[in-house]
């Protein structure tokens, strides 16, 4: 199953296609400035029922240089099947488009990052042929930022690097240097930062330091996950007045009925409880015909 994470690692490759010559640089494998890049199709399937696709596709063109295909995969763990799919990709797209091409893994963990690394031959070891050396990057070779100055030097190279590090044990200064970093930045250019980090940190604990860093600093913006926020406040604020009506009133409040209250995020329906709370004789009665 595609997560969250998975998506984020590839498709920030896709918003802002400039992006990997930034991390070449990062990786130590400097590569010319393209003059033009090109996001090309991901499906790989043939006319057999064998489905393949490639998380990101780009083509990078240089005048000077030429041209050259790269494949990016983003990888949440060791997956003994995936070199040979590789190896199909980039021998795939080598003939269909008749032009070098590279593959770079995305990861989130040292152990992940090592594994991906490694080359992997075809053949037996007397006759390699076809030898696979991904370029991989992760939390053991991308930068950790935390002071937001160089942040907002690069903030799309600052969210992939904090998406990679997303288990690092600094990452609350990671994502602080962010969020910082996004204040005063145009929302067409912060929105989709917010999104890409908040969907590579996936189910983490770093999501919920992301979200409270978007809801305390970042809460002007009108991305999904700020709108998302929003609404999350102006339910928890609605349940609290539901519970201060039911105590004004003395009434008695089981944990069962105060963990639903606080639980509800459907603004229709804690209007509703509010309303009957004024007058309901007991506290599970707001709940009556439910």
């Amino acid at each position: 199953m595609v997560s969250s994470p998975h998506e984020a690692m590839h498709r920030i490759f896709q918003h802002d296609t400039r992006l990997f010559s930034r991390v070449s640089k990062v990786l130590g494998f400097d590569f010319p400035t393209p003059d033009s890049i090109t996001v090309l199709p991901t499906d790989l399937t043939e006319n057999n029922p064998v489905e393949r696709r490639v998380d990101t596709l780009l083509r990078l063109d240089n005048a000077e240089h030429g041209a050259f295909l790269l494949a990016i995969e983003a990888q949440g763990k060791k997956d003994p099947t995936k070199p040979a799919s590789w190896a199909y990709y980039t021998a795939y797209l080598w003939t269909k488009y008749r032009l070098p091409t590279a593959l770079m893994v995305v990861v989130q963990d040292h152990s992940t990052g090592e594994w991906a690394q490694q080359p992997v031959a075809s053949g037996p070891p007397q006759m390699p042929t076809l030898v696979l050396r991904p370029v991989v990057a992760g939390p053991h070779n991308m930068p950790v930022i935390t002071d937001p100055a160089e942040a907002r030097d690069d903030l799309v190279l600052a969210t992939l690097a904090a998406i990679t590090h997303a288990g690092d044990p600094d990452i609350g200064a990671i994502l602080e240097a962010l969020s910082t970093a996004l204040r005063g930045v145009s929302e067409d250019i912060a929105g989709p930062i917010i999104e890409f980090t908040a969907q590579g940190l996936g189910k983490r604990p770093a999501q919920q330091i992301w979200r409270k860093l978007v809801a305390v600093d970042l809460s002007f913006y009108k991305s999904d996950l700020s709108q998302e926020l929003r609404a999350e406040g102006e339910a928890r604020r609605a349940a609290e007045d539901i519970l201060e009506v039911l105590d004004v009133r003395g009434l008695d409040v089981p944990r069962t009925v105060r963990e639903r209250i606080v639980g509800c995020a459907d603004p229709e329906t804690l209007r509703r409880w509010h309303r009957r709370a004024v007058t309901a004789p007991t506290a599970e009665e707001i709940f009556e015909d439910e």
